[in-house]
């Protein structure tokens, strides 16, 4: 009885309540596995009961635990390996900066309109030849640019000749017929010779008034032009405009005389300083800019009316009206809602979604309003990899704001370790693309060059290259396997839409599966952007993939072409 009795001590005091043991010596699962859930690996937001496939992407569903990790809601931990592979990098919040900020402008090089001369016709008449043919000729001042028959100059010629028999009797009537013909643009000089010979001419030349460039012309050989109508457009290039777009957020940071340094991508090295002479007082509806412009000297001609630039100038924090201010990179946007990650313990490796309210943009970074406080450690760089780690434990993030945390995963091969999941994780929208296959990687690849292609025809608002790319990446996804499965029939949707604006729609769907996937392959075909217009989709935001770090957005094409940023390199 005592042998019993103590038998019956030790277990109750050595015994939790997850580590009883059954008759035959084994732990007792039937309430874990009762409470066991199960979630896809690329879509987290899935919880269901028992195993089965993802009903998004049909992939097997793997277990996930539902112990607790010691963290709050809304908290992750990473290990210090995970870190490192991530690359993970904070900040500290301040209090206003007392420095200047670096604020970067787009804009074209546009011919001065002040120095645009336009050649009109001074009488009725056909024209008979022209001299220029061609538009970007250049011409000088008093060069012909065109011959006219024009019948009420010869009915005034014969005036003249009569006049002149007339001038010693009526000099008056003389001088009035005269002054007509020099009003018509007739040089003395061929007056005089015309009163010399005696004989009326039917053809007039047509001289320059001005040196420049033809950068329009309004007529053909044959025409009839009337007294007053456009004939040719010339621009004098020796200087020409910039004109940059600057956002609504950005115009309290700009006033005039400010110095501009301006540089041509055409022209590698080359820099070019100049004031702000002009700040729209008139907003672009769609575009939300305003137009900035500089004048810059031109008399080498190497600056061509169409060419991009990029200007710099320094704004002060005061001018900026700045006060916290958090980085750009720290930001991520999801439409209507914007989201940071912070650190709560510097020195713990955890970390803390917080939604914030941001205000002004500012050189760098922007204005916060409310969520963050001074002193705040901040994440600036690995941000998407932070909020994809949240989603594959299932804990609140960028796309899932309302989802709990249901602690870390199981081991699921690379992916399900905190280590493989830093390395892998993809770095576009927060959803992680697990390892293709080698076979299915090879045709990714394939697939990714019709990708670019497609991307490149959306950002020219080309409607048949943009099917045919399409087409030809569905060609290419034939052979793929599972690993590569829905990428196929997106194409094909895409494809299949009947102007630009559809494809445009159905490139958003296709663009996220394409960074996810990217995410997956080991050897990409060269360095890719992943880059996000925060007005995509009805200002939900949408991203893509590059080659080129510079924004040719697809989604709006020429209406608003730069508008977006480059989010993380693959």
């Amino acid at each position: 009885m005592a042998l019993a009795a103590g038998l019956l001590l030790g277990y109750f005091i050595f015994s939790g309540p997850g580590d009883a043991m059954n008759a035959t010596g084994e732990h007792n699962h039937t309430q874990a596995d009762a409470d066991q859930m199960w979630t896809c690996s690329m879509h987290p937001q899935i919880l269901q009961p028992e195993p089965g496939s993802c009903p998004i992407c049909g992939m097997d569903l793997i277990p996930a635990d539902s112990g607790a990790d010691g963290l709050a809601p809304g908290q992750l931990r990473l290990t210090e390996n995970a870190l490192a592979l991530a690359d993970v990098q904070t900040i500290r919040l301040g209090d206003t900066e007392s420095g200047n900020r670096v604020l970067t402008l787009s804009g074209t090089i546009e011919a001065n309109e002040k120095k645009i001369a336009t050649q009109s016709a001074y009488f009725d008449g056909r024209i008979e030849t022209l001299s220029i043919n061609y538009e970007g000729e250049p011409v000088r001042k008093g060069q012909r640019l065109a011959t006219l028959y024009a019948p009420d100059l010869v009915a005034a010629q014969q005036e003249l000749l009569t006049a002149a028999r007339l001038k010693e009797t009526q000099p008056q009537l003389y001088q009035a017929v005269r002054k007509k013909l020099e009003l018509w643009k007739l040089s003395g000089e061929r007056i005089r010779q015309i009163e010399e010979s005696g004989e009326v001419q039917e053809y007039f030349p047509v001289f320059s008034d001005v040196s420049g460039t033809v950068s329009q012309i309004d007529v053909a050989a044959g025409d009839y032009v009337r007294k007053g109508e456009p004939l040719f457009r010339i621009a004098d290039l020796g200087t020409v405009w910039v004109e940059f777009d600057a956002y609504e957020n950005q115009l309290a940071a700009l006033k005039t005389g400010q110095e501009l340094t301006i540089r041509a991508g055409a022209l590698e090295g080359r820099e070019f300083r100049a004031p702000i002479q002009f700040i729209s007082p008139i907003l672009n509806s769609t575009t939300r800019t305003a137009v900035v412009r500089a004048t810059i000297d031109n008399s080498g001609g190497e600056l061509k009316p169409g060419m991009f630039v990029r200007a710099e100038l320094e704004v002060s924090g005061e001018a900026a009206g700045e006060g916290l201010v958090v980085p750009q990179s720290a930001v991520l946007w999801t439409g209507e809602r914007s989201i940071v990650y912070v650190k709560p313990d510097a020195s713990r490796p955890v970390f803390e979604m917080r939604e914030v309210h941001l205000g002004t943009a500012l050189p760098g970074g922007y204005r916060v309003l409310d969520g963050l406080l001074p002193g705040e450690v901040v994440v600036v760089n690995g941000t998407f990899t932070l909020d994809a780690a949240a989603q594959l434990q299932g804990k609140k993030s960028m796309m899932n704001p309302e989802s709990e945390p249901m602690g870390k995963m199981h081991d699921h091969g690379d992916m399900g370790s905190e280590d493989g999941m830093a390395a892998n994780v993809s770095s576009g929208t927060g959803q992680p693309g697990p390892k293709l296959p080698q076979a299915d990687q090879a045709v990714f690849r394939e697939v990714l060059s019709a990708y670019l292609e497609l991307k490149d025809a959306l950002v020219a608002s080309d409607n048949d290259k943009a099917a045919r790319a399409a087409a030809h990446a569905a060609g290419l996804l034939k052979s793929a396997g599972e690993g590569l499965s829905g990428l196929r029939g997106d194409f094909r949707e895409l494809g299949a839409a009947t102007d630009v604006d559809g494809k445009r729609e159905r490139f958003i769907g296709l663009s996220e599966r394409m960074v996810a996937l990217a995410s997956g392959v080991s050897d990409l075909p060269g360095t890719l952007f992943v880059q996000f217009c925060p007005m995509a989709d009805e200002n939900r935001g949408a991203y893509w993939l590059s080659k080129q770090e510079s924004i040719r957005n697809p989604y709006f094409g020429d209406a608003m072409l730069t508008c977006g940023e480059v989010r993380d390199t693959l």
